[in-house]
This record gives structure tokens, sequence and C-alpha cells, in this order.
């Protein structure tokens, strides 16, 4: 586990419908259960870690996990969790046209899930204010077609089923 992490919420989704104790019937990306549950434990891995989450203080990243989970769905009780023990990290996001945090122009034209953005920008602020950062995703194989540029702005990657991450996105690819 590094630092600090940005998760995407595809993470919490995936974790929560893997839950080995309240399972929510939700639709999550992968379908296949043996992967879920890789993504709920690497998730169970941070929570009980002393790696931090990182939110905006605008609450644009926490407002989209509570639209996607309930209340009592693992991926948001981790993030109650890290709020509960001062284990986040708040970063300052500027608004933009879209309502999420500015991005370098670069990165503006090859992100083009305006949702992402404010992943990518608060990975970036956390950088900045806090050090290492990179974003934990698992269903959105997107990521991977952004890794060069995002790496080029120093941002890394954690994706949690690789294999299964890459070979989806090859496949989305050769469509």
């Amino acid at each position: 586990m590094g630092p600090r992490y940005v998760v995407d919420t595809n993470v919490l989704i995936a974790a929560s419908a893997a839950d080995p104790t309240n399972p929510t019937d939700i639709d999550a990306t992968p379908d296949d259960p043996t992967l879920r549950m890789q993504v709920w434990l690497w998730l169970d891995e941070f929570r009980a870690s002393d790696s931090r989450l990182v939110l905006d203080f605008g609450s644009e990243i926490y407002d989209e996990y509570c639209k996607r989970l309930g209340f009592n769905d693992f991926g948001r009780q981790v993030v109650i969790q890290k709020w509960s023990t001062a284990a986040v990290d708040d970063v300052d996001l500027q608004p933009s046209v879209e309502g999420y945090g500015v991005l370098p122009v670069a990165l503006v034209a090859v992100v083009h899930d305006i949702d992402d953005r404010k992943i990518v920008a608060a990975a970036l602020a956390a950088m900045a204010s806090h050090g290492e950062c990179p974003i934990a995703f698992a269903g959105d194989t997107d990521w991977h077609g952004w890794e060069i540029a995002l790496t080029a702005h120093g941002v890394r990657l954690t994706p949690i089923i690789e294999a299964w991450s890459r070979a989806k996105y090859a496949a989305k690819l050769a469509r």
C-alpha cells in the first residue's frame, strides 16, 4: 500500500458487491465474483492500513460515492472509517466549466470522461501538497488509455485487477 490514494468509485462499487458479510445488489464491473473479491480484498487492506484517502474540500468525489452507494455499503463505510480515523487528505480543486477540477490542457484532451477529471485533479493536487498519490481503479478500463499522458504529469495508476482490466481495454480497442 502506498501512503495515499484517490480511489475511483468503481473500486467502492465492486468491493461493495463482493462484501462477504453484506453484499450489495448493485451493477458492478467486473461481473466475475472472483475478480470482485480481489477488489474487496484490496479495499479491505486499504481500510486496515495507514494509507490515506484523498478527497476534495468541495465534496465532488464524496458526492459521487454517495450517488452510487448506500450508506451501509462496504465501500462507503471504508470512506467513513478513513474520515473517522483522520486518515483523509482533503485537497482544493479549482472549479472548471464542468464543475470539477481544472486539469492541464494536455490532460483535458485525453481524459474524456468528465467524472474522472475530478479524480485526476485530486491526484495532481494531492501530489503537490502531500506527495505520492496514485489513482486506484478496478472496472473502468479507460484509465489504461490515459496512462501515458497521466504518467507524463507524474500521476501513477494502481489497477487493482490489472490483468483483467488490461485485457478488457485491449478488447475494447480491437472492436
